[in-house]
């Protein structure tokens, strides 16, 4: 019941800000599109459709962004070309060639003529952002900045940083002084502008306040461009072309994007599930995706189990060993997962190289082989407790080292000679650990079995 109340009261808060638009300037976009998707599942496509439409077009582009791939893609499929010309408009040109792309892959004719409706500099930059490749630093690039020359006087320069204010640039923190060409020369502090004497120039100021600037080219990388902002606490970074000319700029708020969609990426891809597919909703296509997925897991337990049954007589005289023999397994997958999972996300971030391997591998193993010998300790007194046979707790203890020896190694080294061959380490890792940690469990648990237990 509190559920829907708080429905209620955010609906009725939407149907406010509509009638009041002005109001939207004070709400922001993620909460409004937090709305509409609860909308879009309480009272469904049509009643959703409704709301989009009568949002102003000012606010309605960053709504749309926020909005999950499947609900944003029936909303550029229903949405006329004159609205979603007009919310393209209003977007700064590197979410506008965001939302010009999500058009374009529903409908390249609808895109087209999106971009007739727009100024001929305002196309011309969209169709120039959608050049770079999506790895690219310009794929995420903004084009709105504040610059100024190097001979311009301080107070002209904070006239025109007024004109862009009000035509809408924010995320404004400091100013980029370029040479009379064009080329990035430095940066100073919006903070430290204001105290300068606006009668005087850029240079006067430029030996007293002169701050290096750190840039990278449009082509640049995205993980150089996430590495630069991590590393050097950035707010915004600027963006040169192949001869130094300032073209643009990226904000923070579009690395805290990035960074979350690689982490989802990174943990959809260890689960071995598509994440495109999740977010449209398909069923058929999850259903396909996620199986072929567990057909592979099938062949992998399959493998284990052949194992088993090369021991069926050993398991027949020994029953305590089909009780134990699941605890060895699965102590060497939990073990080989949380390496693995400590190696992929410092492969993911380059925390570590080839030249690292060897140093790492070690860790690793001597890691698992101190918890190997701690269980099995543990697990040699419970067998012995527990089923009063001192023999079966050397035989499940001596496998616990060996399963999680085994198990801190390829945990260790799988992702990375995956990463040295081209493969990504998220996608196959677990499968291959899977296996090995499965097989040489069991086949180290029976075996011991059957040389320590029965003698031959």
């Amino acid at each position: 019941m509190q559920q829907e109340f708080n429905y209620q009261i955010e609906k009725e808060m939407l149907d406010s800000l509509i009638k009041n638009p002005k109001e939207f300037e004070h709400k922001h976009h993620s909460d409004v599109a937090k709305i509409l998707k609860e909308i879009y599942h309480n009272e469904g496509k049509d009643v959703y459709i409704s709301y989009l439409r009568k949002i102003p077009e000012e606010y309605l582009g960053e709504v749309l962004l926020e909005l999950p791939e499947y609900i944003k893609d029936e909303a550029l499929e229903e949405l006329s070309v004159e609205k979603l010309a007009d919310v393209v408009d209003e977007l700064d040109s590197d979410d506008a060639a965001d939302l010009v792309q999500d058009i374009a892959e529903l409908d390249s004719q609808k895109e087209q003529e999106i971009l007739s409706s727009l100024d001929e500099e305002d196309a011309k930059d969209i169709k120039h952002l959608q050049g770079y490749s999506e790895d690219e630093a310009g794929s995420i690039m903004q084009t709105e900045l504040f610059s100024a020359k190097l001979d311009e006087k301080i107070g002209e320069s904070i006239e025109r940083l007024k004109e862009l204010k009000e035509d809408g640039l924010d995320n404004l923190n400091s100013v980029f002084l370029t040479d009379e060409f064009g080329l990035l020369i430095g940066y100073m502090p919006l903070e430290d502008v204001i105290t300068f004497d606006f009668n005087k120039t850029y240079r006067e100021h430029l030996k007293k306040q002169y701050k290096q600037v750190r840039f990278l080219s449009s082509t640049s990388s995205l993980d150089e461009v996430v590495n630069y902002f991590e590393d050097y606490d950035l707010m915004v970074l600027p963006i040169v072309d192949s001869q130094g000319h300032l073209i643009g700029r990226i904000t923070s708020d579009d690395i805290y994007d990035i960074i979350e969609e690689r982490a989802t990426e990174q943990i959809y891809k260890m689960a071995g599930v598509h994440e495109e597919s999740e977010e449209e909703r398909d069923v058929k296509l999850i259903t396909k995706n996620r199986a072929i997925w567990l057909l592979i897991n099938l062949f992998t337990a399959i493998a284990a189990s052949l194992v088993i049954g090369l021991f069926d007589q050993t398991i027949q005289a020994y029953v305590a060993l089909a009780v134990l023999m699941p605890i060895v397994a699965s102590m060497g997958g939990n073990a080989g997962t949380q390496t693995l999972t400590v190696m992929v996300r410092q492969l993911a971030l380059e925390e570590i190289n080839w030249s690292e391997a060897k140093q790492a591998i070690g860790r690793e193993v001597l890691v698992s082989l101190l918890n190997g010998l701690i269980f099995a300790v543990v697990m040699g007194l419970v067998a012995l407790v527990w089923f009063g046979n001192y023999k079966l707790g050397i035989v499940i203890g001596l496998a616990m080292v060996i399963n999680l020896l085994f198990a801190g190694f390829f945990g260790a080294m799988i992702p990375l000679a995956l990463k040295k061959i081209g493969i990504d380490p998220a996608v196959a890792s677990s499968v291959l650990l899977t296996t090995v940690t499965d097989i040489v469990g069991f086949f180290a648990f029976l075996g011991l079995a059957k040389v320590i237990l029965i003698g031959n």
